[in-house]
């Protein structure tokens, strides 16, 4: 059963009155069956691409389903990185979710055509894929490669303004101590910094002169307070420093290192605000990117189902390759009413595309047969050609 998120590439032969076909099933689809609204279903001109030797479609179509795997995943990964980017605001994904400036169902419902200028159907079909191929590795490794940038510079600036977080146990004190809160050029004296919990604040205005010897006396001053901590400087001398901050762990106050450096203070807050004007250009550079890349992407995904749309149906249908193909997107739920729809309209279709015919005429099917249509034989069958392009879920 197809998927009910997926708009679908339908083929069938052509029979030489394309459009009195293309009125008759968007009736039935739309009118009867009312499983496709009318805007939903569109003509999808197949090119006549060269066939080459049934060897080499066979061929293809056993290798092609890792190309639509790939691409698929491409055009979803690059949807995530915009779903990332914008925080997974619909309204805002929607603005770039776009193929060639419109949206996705408009670039399909609306009169799609083959890119001749730049997939010429000269090309014999393995060059086709090989170019589609390429063109979409090169969008998924320069993604990779700008996202990678981004991350980088994303993570080291969030780590930076995680110190700037927390409570006074753990967050920087760069923005908060200030010169006069420390004592400079002492020979023997030095200011400790010392992060007291609140329920402990009796307890070390009663205790911190006494916990070693060489405490200055009445020396301990505030400098902030938050929900869980205050933060206190006290004065001891140098030589009592260790076993002051060990005394300190011992009654569950917190020593903060730091040494007060206009230069080095200087230097992280440069360091932080370059880290966030870098970031904020590398989004901008990425969203740009993701944008393009989309828009890019998603067409060599219709491309590449045409293609498998083409050789699917010569394998099925064989010469002359003519066919007439439909673009439809079934309502939500509505799955199996739209097939239901196609299958009674194209039952006639049932002989001639029957995988019978790959039986030999005692009527049992051959090793070398078997092996050789493999693929063909897996997959799910109708009597026309159907293949999904994944709805964009914003």
């Amino acid at each position: 059963m197809p998927s009910d998120q997926s708009t679908w590439l339908v083929s069938v032969p052509e029979s030489g009155d394309a459009e009195g076909l293309y009125h008759e099933l968007s009736t039935k689809l739309s009118s009867s069956s009312k499983s496709v609204q009318p805007s939903n279903i569109a003509q999808l001109s197949i090119p006549s691409f060269k066939t080459g030797t049934l060897d080499s479609l066979v061929t293809l179509s056993e290798e092609l389903p890792k190309h639509d795997a790939f691409f698929t995943a491409t055009v979803a990964k690059t949807v995530d990185t915009l779903r990332n980017l914008l925080n997974n605001d619909p309204s805002k994904l929607a603005q770039h979710i776009l193929v060639n400036e419109q949206p996705v169902d408009a670039y399909i419902l609306k009169g799609w055509s083959w890119n001749e200028g730049r997939y010429g159907v000269q090309r014999s079909l393995r060059e086709m894929i090989e170019v589609l191929s390429k063109e979409m590795t090169s969008i998924d490794n320069v993604t990779k490669t700008k996202l990678n940038s981004y991350n980088l510079v994303k993570g080291s600036l969030v780590q930076m303004q995680r110190k700037k977080t927390g409570n006074l146990s753990v967050r920087s004190l760069v923005d908060i101590v200030r010169q006069e809160h420390f004592i400079n050029d002492s020979e023997y004296l030095q200011t400790v910094l010392v992060a007291v919990p609140k329920n402990l604040i009796k307890e070390w205005n009663a205790k911190y002169e006494r916990l070693t010897s060489m405490v200055v006396p009445r020396s301990s001053v505030l400098i902030s307070s938050d929900d869980e901590y205050s933060l206190y400087a006290v004065v001891v001398f140098k030589r009592v420093h260790d076993d002051f901050t060990q005394k300190c762990r011992d009654n569950k106050f917190i020593v903060r290192e730091f040494t007060f450096s206009e230069e080095a203070i200087g230097k992280q807050r440069e360091e932080l605000e370059t880290a966030d004007t870098t970031e904020k250009e590398l989004w901008t550079e990425l969203l740009q990117l993701s944008r393009t890349n989309f828009s890019e992407a998603f067409q060599i995904l219709v491309h590449l189902k045409v293609v498998q749309l083409f050789i699917e149906s010569v394998l099925r249908y064989g010469l002359p390759a003519h066919y007439i193909g439909f673009f439809i997107k079934p309502e939500p739920k509505a799955t199996k009413r739209t097939l239901t729809t196609l299958q009674s309209q194209f039952a006639y279709l049932g002989q001639r595309a029957n995988p019978d015919k790959l039986k030999n005429k005692s009527g049992s099917t051959t090793d070398e047969a078997v092996g050789e249509y493999q693929n063909l034989l897996e997959q799910e069958f109708f009597d026309f050609v159907l293949y999904e392009i994944p709805w964009i879920v914003l």
